[in-house]
């Protein structure tokens, strides 16, 4: 099985980056072009059957965006496995709501900065 770039996610993931949620859209402007330490990241990367909100294939670094839909107990139980599928994979993951990356953006840069190798 390809692990990254599954053809069959490729159409949801491009549609996926065309409508990037507010805070998905406020956090690449820090994270593209490298402007993030000179790390390349990638938006709605696919990762076996998983589309993860970004990634940094250098660092095996995977940053998920958390909003509403995330906040009850059986969505925090799927994000749970998903989390550790993925990091049985030797992938690092690390989550932020949403509010969190408007509210204190440099925060959030200095976590993602504290999860490079």
């Amino acid at each position: 099985m390809k692990r990254h770039d599954h053809p069959n996610l490729r159409p949801h993931r491009k549609e996926l980056r065309q409508n990037l949620t507010p805070a998905e859209a406020f956090l690449w402007k820090q994270l593209q072009h490298k402007k993030l330490d000179g790390r390349k990241f990638r938006r709605q990367h696919s990762i076996d059957h998983f589309i993860v909100d970004f990634y940094c294939a250098s660092e095996k670094l995977i940053i998920e965006l958390d909003g509403q839909v995330h906040m009850n107990p059986m969505a925090e139980e799927k994000d749970l496995k998903r989390t550790q599928y993925l990091e049985n994979l030797g992938f690092t993951l690390i989550r932020f709501e949403n509010k969190m990356v408007f509210e204190n953006l440099p925060s959030v840069l200095q976590e993602i900065r504290e999860n490079f190798k």
